[in-house]
């Protein structure tokens, strides 16, 4: 009994100390710092790149910005850090960086064992493959014996062993951790067929030396719900960075873009002003400014400007917006009320 009267203090402490530290948690670390440290990609053109002038740009990029906006007003207040598909889950759990805003797929073994959590979803894809045309490949089912481009640590590295076994095929992975390197030996001709999330390989394609010499294969063998990851246990900081995408899709369902939003200040549509923070409530939940997703829209833009203006039909890439549409036009982007 003297036994159990000293550990449970000491359990009870520990407890105290470790939801002390969930407490004061990353929105007050962000805060004392003055910007948020943010995981990207940094070699994929499209969600996270450097333009030729050292701009950050991308759909992940414009992710991270969010979450600036929300939390200082100021989209602009974010440092990256680009990571490779090795060393992003442990530069957010070692605190290295604040948010992963890199292409990861949310899988229930990275929400459980990774000690991550994943907020909404701010890009459907699935796992294809990229050809030279010159291979004369029309189907993936007819790479039975090809040399196969991979990165190691991903889903994508499990997907293919399991869909060229499921179809009886043999296949010959090269194995290469940048995604740099991994293009550049695609393109050199060491593989037959690079394969990656679809919206990777319309990256990579589209910085191509001959863009127009390699298709995508139609085959998608994968769900690829890429997410925004935080660390676990901290569920005002998750709150803030999952609200901070889901502002993006409601304010494209509510018709306020950037270019209309201070017209959009006059509604009396009840929905808009709660969302606007005219009618406050919403920021000082998150324990947020109330014109949190106003600054949002207003410095980057609702998910459709964000998706068009970095990966849309009219850039490089001409992705379709498919499953990534909102519901309302058949696509899988819903956000809860905003009340």
């Amino acid at each position: 009994m003297r036994e159990l009267k000293r550990v449970v203090p000491a359990v009870v402490a520990a407890f105290c100390l470790s939801a002390g530290v969930a407490m004061a948690g990353t929105l007050d670390d962000v805060k004392a710092k003055g910007f948020i440290q943010a995981g990207v990609n940094g070699e994929l053109f499209g969600f996270g790149k450097p333009d030729e002038k050292g701009v950050w740009r991308g759909l992940d990029v414009d992710t991270a910005r969010a979450v600036s906006a929300a939390v200082f007003g100021d989209a602009d207040k974010v440092k990256y850090t680009p990571l490779t598909a090795k060393t992003r889950f442990t530069a957010l759990q070692s605190g290295e960086v604040d948010v992963l805003t890199r292409n990861a797929t949310q899988t229930l073994s990275r929400d459980t064992d990774l000690g991550l959590d994943f907020v909404q979803v701010n890009y459907y894809d699935g796992q294809g493959f990229l050809v030279p045309k010159k291979l004369g490949v029309k189907s993936a089912k007819e790479l039975d014996g090809a040399t196969v481009c991979v990165l190691p640590g991903t889903t994508t590295e499990q997907n293919v062993a399991d869909y060229f076994r499921v179809n009886k095929m043999k296949m010959k992975p090269v194995v290469i951790e940048s995604n740099a390197e991994l293009a550049k030996a695609f393109f050199a001709g060491r593989c037959d067929s690079l394969t990656s999330d679809a919206s990777q390989l319309a990256g990579i394609r589209a910085v191509a030396p001959a863009p127009a010499d390699y298709i995508i294969l139609p085959e998608i063998i994968s769900k690829e719900p890429l997410a925004p990851a935080v660390r676990h246990g901290d569920n005002q900081w998750k709150d803030i960075v999952n609200y901070a995408v889901l502002a993006m899709i409601e304010a494209e369902e509510l018709g306020i873009t950037s270019k209309n939003i201070d017209e959009m200040m006059t509604s009396t549509d009840p929905r808009v002003q709660r969302f606007l923070g005219l009618t406050p409530g919403n920021g000082k939940a998150l324990g947020l400014d109330e014109k949190w997703a106003y600054n949002i829209v207003k410095q980057v833009g609702n998910y459709g400007e964000v998706f068009e203006r970095n990966v849309g039909v009219n850039t490089t890439l001409m992705i379709e917006r498919g499953l990534n549409a909102l519901w309302t036009n058949g696509g899988l982007m819903y956000s809860p009320p905003f009340k």
